[in-house]
């Protein structure tokens, strides 16, 4: 057993294979009772040593997930939701400190997923790794009056406030730390990179597969207004308070969504109700427009995107080979800037080959893409190209790759139950490049500006070579990725 001092108590870890683990330090209060919808408040201090060889609780979700939480995480135990988990090599050192933000579709997931083990990084690659979970679906992110918008968030920068205070005792270096996170966790380093509150925690960032779906006030509210009256409620803190958080989650899974896109627009056409609100305060724009007007200039940062991002989604829904010419059609309409230049653009392109890819530009590709175009300081980009042998380079494979953790039905589902030489190639590359850009050295390949457009092209033979997807960054390249309105 470890003992550790952190600002809030002392904590008792585990050594395992050479490493120091602590899973389960509240980072914040837990957010029950009058604390319910609030921001997040401070841990409350304890006395003795705390146990901290369990996951903490995970946070109220939906149950889309596809990843699924360890089976072992154990119910509430009075730490609450928000808790973190630390791997370290060595605790007197003064080591980078890489932070992972989990994605779920802003409704799903938790730090203590198998895919999300710190133990290679920490390991193999001489950083200190920390996961956390946060507020999730209505909890984190449903827009209820009397509350701040964008909890969730706020749930990330008291995690980061806590890695600054704790980082130490660790052996991390709170002035070196990189925030990492991959679809919703992705969206989440964009919103951290253009808010206000976050400036400062953090000295690189890395956003893999940034989502594009960000809500106006109105749309957000809109939605948490449907999901409320689910069950004959307001969408207020008083009405919504004394609500069981799995009801919540409940009345969330049933929204149909196409049966809204009267109201709700491209929204409707999208697997979760819940983004980040550009509300004004917590979030006071959107990232690409924050970046373009200077913030965080001073965050070196890596963004990038899986070459067949969508593929993911058809495999799940069962639409591989079921694509008609007339759902492509529908679709290239509904989300191209401009649909008959879109189609001119890929003229050997099958309708299932254009479906796929009109939704992975406008869900993934291109959101991260302008992430790096409108960032004023030092941004790198990647394209991951390695395939599965289903899926393609899909949504969610280089989770696996980036954490040398190959464990977990999605894991296996793309990558079988051992990877292949291709596979662990292709990891040992990524893991190489992030952790060499958490220290400080830059990940290997040049910075991206609008002369050259270099790009990292990750397979297991990663190479430099001009950005990849120059024929959709064309047809993307007018487009504003402004917040979703309420029609």
């Amino acid at each position: 057993m470890i003992e550790i001092d952190t600002t809030a108590g002392r904590v008792r870890g585990r050594d395992e294979d050479g490493l120091a683990v602590f899973r389960g330090i509240p980072f914040a209060a837990p957010p029950v009772n009058a604390r319910r919808f609030a921001a997040p408040q401070p841990p409350e201090p304890w006395t003795g040593t705390l146990d901290a060889t369990a996951f903490g609780p995970v946070p109220p979700q939906s149950a889309m997930s596809a990843a699924g939480a360890d089976p072992v995480a154990p119910p509430d135990d009075g730490r609450g939701w928000l808790t973190a988990n630390v791997w370290s090599a060595d605790t007197h050192a003064r080591r980078p400190v890489m932070v992972w933000i989990h994605g779920g579709a802003y409704r799903a997931g938790s730090s203590a997923e198998p895919g999300y083990d710190g133990t290679v990084l920490a390991r193999d690659h001489g950083v200190v790794v920390v996961t956390f979970n946060h507020r999730i679906g209505v909890e984190g992110y449903g827009a209820i009056e009397g509350a701040p918008a964008n909890r969730g968030l706020l749930d990330q920068v008291a995690a980061l406030e806590w890695v600054r205070g704790n980082a130490a005792a660790f052996g991390g270096d709170p002035a070196q730390v990189t925030v990492f996170g991959e679809s919703a966790g992705a969206g989440a380093v964009a919103s951290l990179l253009a808010m206000p509150r976050a400036a400062g925690l953090f000295r690189r960032a890395i956003a893999q597969s940034v989502p594009g779906t960000f809500f106006s006030p109105g749309l957000a509210a809109d939605v948490m207004t449907t999901i409320a009256a689910r069950l004959d409620r307001r969408p207020t803190v008083e009405a919504l308070r004394d609500v069981e958080p799995g009801a919540l989650v409940t009345a969330a899974d049933g929204l149909v969504m196409r049966e809204h896109r009267d109201r709700w627009g491209l929204l409707a056409l999208t697997p979760t109700p819940f983004s980040p609100v550009v509300d004004g305060d917590v979030l006071p724009t959107t990232p690409w427009q924050a970046l373009r007007d200077g913030a965080a200039r001073d965050v070196d940062v890596i963004v990038g995107h899986n070459r067949d991002e969508f593929r993911l989604f058809l495999g799940l829904g069962g639409l591989l080979g079921a694509v008609t010419p007339e759902m492509a059609e529908r679709t290239v309409a509904a989300f191209a800037p401009d649909a008959g230049a879109f189609r001119a653009a890929h003229p050997d392109a099958s309708a299932e080959e254009l479906f796929e890819l009109v939704q992975s530009d406008w869900l993934f590709r291109m959101p991260s893409l302008r992430i790096a175009q409108e960032h004023t300081g030092r941004s790198y980009v990647y394209e991951l190209t390695l395939e599965t042998p289903r899926l393609g380079a899909c949504h969610a494979l280089d989770v696996p790759l980036v954490f040398g953790v190959f464990a977990g039905p999605l894991t296996t589902t793309l990558l079988g139950p051992e990877p292949g030489p291709a596979v662990e190639a292709a990891s040992a590359a990524m893991r190489a490049a992030w952790t060499a850009f958490a220290r400080g050295e830059g990940p290997g390949w040049p910075a991206y500006d609008d002369g050259s457009r270099q790009a990292w092209v990750v397979d297991a033979e990663p190479v430099v070579a001009p950005y990849p997807e120059e024929t959709s960054a064309a047809s993307w390249a007018g487009h504003e990725f402004g917040p979703l309105p309420l029609l």
